[in-house]
């Protein structure tokens, strides 16, 4: 068999795609084709030619997982996961984790910060919520207590579900809706009701000064 022609890929940039005796038969990244030593002109054989396409596939897999985590950072377990719905090998897959870590693109530590800072500044996820997704995206537990530990200036998760009580509490028209959406954020039930008591107790008192001020006021007038 004989490379025929070597010419750049139209979508990819510093991508080239080889022709095997006339015909299409894979892509390599500039890297790569050096790495290789390829041109046009080249013998290769079926041994070679399929080195070269695994080489192919791996190329095209890292190129696609750094589009991933180009997008938001990504966990290992969710790279794992993605490479498990695409079929990628499972030679392919440790190779391209390994580059990764490599290249300093993945970092469950890292992850694992940031998801946190984001949790709870945009969405005031409760701790306890914010571990369970921490769990189901493959942290580690040493690693997500290492970063609660990092954030323990955070406010806690009392002064969190206080907080957000208060914000949110007459965007409800229905109780157990306020209720619900608190419990998705991780909250405990009881710790719900106990918070929702004590906002109420809380208006109360500042009702009750609010009328005695409107009396206090009237009598100077």
């Amino acid at each position: 068999m004989r490379i025929t022609k070597v010419a750049p890929t139209a979508r990819t940039a510093g991508r080239y795609n080889i022709f095997v005796d006339g015909h299409y038969s894979f892509s390599l990244d500039e890297f790569q084709l050096v790495q290789y030593s390829l041109h046009s002109g080249q013998e290769i054989d079926e041994t070679k030619l399929a080195e070269l396409q695994a080489e192919s596939d791996f190329g095209k897999n890292y190129i696609r997982a750094v589009d991933l985590i180009s997008r938001r950072l990504r966990s290992e377990r969710e790279i794992r996961d993605y490479a498990r719905r695409k079929q990628w090998s499972r030679d392919n897959t440790e190779r391209v984790i390994a580059r990764l870590y490599d290249r300093g693109y993945l970092n469950d530590l890292v992850f694992a910060q940031a998801f946190v800072r984001s949790r709870q500044s945009t969405q005031k996820y409760s701790c306890r919520r914010i571990e369970r997704d921490l769990v189901n995206k493959g942290i580690s537990r040493r690693i997500i207590q290492q970063v609660l530990d990092e954030e323990a200036g955070m406010a806690d998760d009392n002064d969190a579900l206080a907080n957000l009580v208060a914000k949110k509490y007459h965007r409800y028209d229905d109780i157990n809706k306020l209720k619900a959406y608190l419990a998705r954020a991780g909250f405990r039930y009881d710790d719900i009701n106990r918070a929702i008591k004590q906002y109420h107790e809380q208006g109360s008192q500042v009702s009750k000064w609010a009328g005695y001020n409107i009396i206090f006021t009237g009598l100077y007038y």
